[in-house]
This record gives structure tokens, sequence and C-alpha cells, in this order.
């Protein structure tokens, strides 16, 4: 519909265009110059004429404005309404304006589509990235940041790690000196959360702010696997030489027997055999748990996907264990409850566990005794998170351990009674394997025992929603 001019514009502009020929004929009529009839049918028309250009101009104006005010309200193309034709001028300028207007809008689109470009470059980033406010407070994180972090899929993480990377006190320092002296800064960070994470930060003053109002941008490298893999071969060399010293000297010394004093000796050479046969083996164990733990140490800091039925994994392992309980004389008692998913949760991961403590159990309970395994859902107790979980229990009837030997029980290659553990085939390894997976599985590990008593080994893991 086209816009309507008001009324006292038009007859401001028709007294504009007809002022001076009115004026004249006026005069002409009082100067006797012009008859009175003619004269007073001119200034008639003269006025009407001006009237309607009036009219016919102000109404120009009037759908231009709307067709203007359209145009900015919508896609940024000006189309004047349908109505009488455009005066010349007019015309020409709203000719003009539509050029504009298009030009602005096929500008803006650009803008728009280099806009989204550059989020999807930063949501593709394979290092993390985030952008703070002037007041520290998260605006933005790109998907390895959310990632990193355990947030939801949009929108900046609020709470957990980075909280704690927030505070930290060099992260902060940085962030300090890049707001006053308006360059980039570094900073090593250890976060100290659950799982160490060392990370290097990067922070960015923006000058001027993002368009949301970002006046910070950190970007993060995680360095926590190569930090890893720097210990793990420290590590590997410092353990392996240790550990490996002896049964490596023991062949040594049966090879020297067989090639000397026991060479033509049937007996001695078939007793040697075994015995360096047993000692090959427990090299071989002890390496396989070696480069086990330095994998699982290497992704100790990534939690893992997917979730794992602790019931039916509980019951494939006793299963598995059957010549070692068999051998041992020992008898298995199990409540498992179905459904008992841990969430998220590396099944193989979690095998691994539960065949760790069951032959810890088994090794080191009586000869003859009995083992307790449960599996069964719970909302939180004494020494439990208050959420809910799975806990997964280990109980055997052995001697028991000390009480100060528990706090050391998850070191590498810490042994109650060393003679009693390498004599049992164990490597000292296996308790720091489950402590790492559980870690990683941001799980609990709580161990009970009194001496006599036995002891029992119970792991917490976060649950998933029941089968």
């Amino acid at each position: 519909m086209p816009a309507r001019a008001p009324t006292g514009r038009i007859f401001a502009a028709a007294g504009l265009i007809g002022a001076v020929p009115a004026l004249t004929l006026l005069l002409l009529l009082a100067e006797g110059e012009l008859a009175p009839g003619p004269g007073l049918l001119a200034f008639v028309s003269c006025s009407l004429g001006a009237l309607a250009i009036a009219q016919l101009w102000i109404g120009n104006l009037a759908r231009l404005a709307e067709a203007l005010r359209r145009a900015a309200a919508a896609d940024g193309r000006l189309v004047p309404p349908d109505g009488t034709p455009l005066l010349p001028a007019v015309a020409e300028i709203a000719e003009g304006v539509a050029r504009l207007a298009r030009t602005l809008a096929d500008q803006g689109e650009l803008v728009g589509r280099l806009r989204r470009a550059d989020e999807a470059i930063v949501e593709r980033l394979p290092d993390p990235l985030l952008v703070l406010s002037p007041g520290r407070r998260p605006l933005r994180a790109n998907a390895a940041a959310r990632a990193l972090f355990g947030a939801a899929d949009q929108g900046p993480p609020r709470d957990g790690d980075v909280a704690a990377l927030l505070r930290h006190p060099m992260l902060a320092d940085a962030v300090d000196r890049a707001l006053a002296e308006g360059r980039p800064q570094t900073a090593d960070i250890a976060l100290p959360v659950r799982v160490t994470r060392e990370i290097a930060a990067q922070v960015i003053p923006m000058d001027p702010p993002l368009a949301d109002g970002g006046r910070i941008v950190i970007v993060l490298s995680d360095r926590s696997r190569e930090r890893a893999v720097e210990r793990m071969r420290a590590d590997f060399v410092a353990n392996a030489s240790h550990e490996l010293r002896t049964p490596l000297a023991s062949l040594i010394g049966f090879i020297e027997t067989l090639r000397g004093p026991a060479e033509d000796d049937p007996a001695a050479r078939q007793r040697f055999l075994g015995i360096m046969a047993e000692q090959s083996e427990r090299m071989r164990r002890l390496i396989d748990d070696l480069l086990g733990l330095s994998r699982i140490e290497m992704a100790e800091h990534q939690p893992p996907t997917g979730q794992a039925d602790l019931a039916a994994i509980a019951r494939a392992e006793a299963d598995a264990l059957e010549p070692l309980f068999r051998a041992r004389k020992a008898s298995l008692a199990a409540e498992l409850e179905p459904g008992a998913l841990a969430a998220p949760a590396d099944a193989e991961q979690l095998a691994q566990v539960l065949r760790n403590l069951l032959e810890n159990a088994i090794r080191h309970g009586r000869e003859g005794g009995a083992v307790r395994l449960a599996v069964a859902r719970c909302t939180g107790g004494a020494r439990l998170p208050n959420r809910a979980g799975v806990l997964v229990s280990v109980q055997d009837d052995g001697p028991g351990i000390p009480p100060e030997h528990i706090p050391r029980l998850t070191e590498r290659f810490y042994r109650v009674d060393r003679g009693r553990s390498r004599s049992a085939g164990g490597t000292g390894l296996g308790l720091a394997i489950v402590k790492h997976i559980v870690n990683r599985h941001r799980g609990l590990l709580l161990i009970e025992s009194e001496p006599g008593s036995g002891a029992c080994f119970k792991v917490w893991l976060p649950a998933g929603p029941a089968a």
C-alpha cells in the first residue's frame, strides 16, 4: 500500500512551488495589468497546479522513505511501492539509493559468509581456544576446548577443569601482562586436577575487542602426552634396568653352569632349563606390564568413551582365571548385579582391572581359600562420591596388609613381602596399572585390610544408564 503524504507538508510544498507565480498574478491584478476574470482564473490554475505538483513530489518522497525503511528492515534491496510514476529527479535519486542498497546488501552477505567461515575455521582448529570477556569470563570455546574440558556440545565451558585453568596463578599473570602491555604472552601450566594436565597457553589481547565483546583469546596446547612419553622413556629404562637385573643374572649364571660343570649332567641341565624358562617368563611378564603401564599413563589425561557392562566383564574374567583358581584350590563367590553399566568407560581396560584384582586375590589369599567378587550399582556412601556409580569389590582371605603399607601399594614394584610376591609370580605392577586405569575413568580405588583378616579392594566408577 503506497505511503500517504501528510496534508500539511503538501500545502507547504504547494505554497513553496506556486508562491512566486501567484504573487506575480496578484500584483498584476492590483496594478490593473490583467482583467479580473482572466487574472483570477490564472491565479486559481496556478494554485491548483502547484498543489498537484506538491502532492506528487511529497508522495514520491514519502514512498521513497518507506522503501528505504523496508530495505533497512529486510534484505537491503530497495523496491519502491507501486503507485504514480516518480518525478525525474526523485527517480534518479531512487535509482542511486537502490544501487547503494544492493551494494550494501552484497557486502553484508559477504561479511556474513566470511564471519561464518571464520567461525567454522576456529571451531575446527585442532588446538583448544577460549575467548574471554574483559572480566575474564568465558564467552566462547571451540570444539577442541569443549572436548578438553568435558563441556557441552555448545557454549563455553563454565566449570570443572576450565575453572582451575582460569584460576591458575601463572595464567592469571599472563592475562594481566597481556592486557597491560598489549602483547601476546605465554605460560606453561600444570592443571591441579585429578589427572594432571600439562598445558602450554598463549594469551592474545584483542584490540579492538571482538564482535561478541571478547577481549582475550587463549590458545591451549595440551602437552600431557608429550611429557608422559618423556617420563615413560626415563621410567622404562630405570625400572627395566632395576627389575630385570635379577632374572638376567640368574639366566647368565645358569648358562655358564650349563657350559661348564653341568655340561654332561642331564638331570642338572633339565632342572636349570626349567628355572631359566621361569625366569624368562618372568622377564616377559615384566616387560609386558611395563609397556602396558606406559601406554595407560600416556592416555590417562583423556577420558574414555563408550560404556562397559561390569557384571559381564567380571563373569568373563572369572571364567578365564578358572585354571588359576584350580591350581590354588580356591573357590569364588560372585554377586554380580545385571545391568551395572559404567560410562564413560573402556571395556578392555576395565577387564584388565578385574583381572589384576582377581589374580592378586588368588595369589595372596590362602591356598584353598575363598575369593569374593561383587559388582553392584550404588548412589554413594562412606568414602564414595555422592552420585550414581558402579562398585566393584574383590576380597580375599589371606594374611591381610599392615596399615603402614596400604598407602604405597599402588607404587611401581612396591611389595609388602618381596619374596612371597615374586614366588607367587607377580611383577609388582598390577596395582599401579589398576590405579592409573581408575584415574583415567575418573573413578576411585579403595583398599581396606587388617592383618589376619584378608584384604578388600574396591573400585568405584561413574555409572551409565541401567540396562
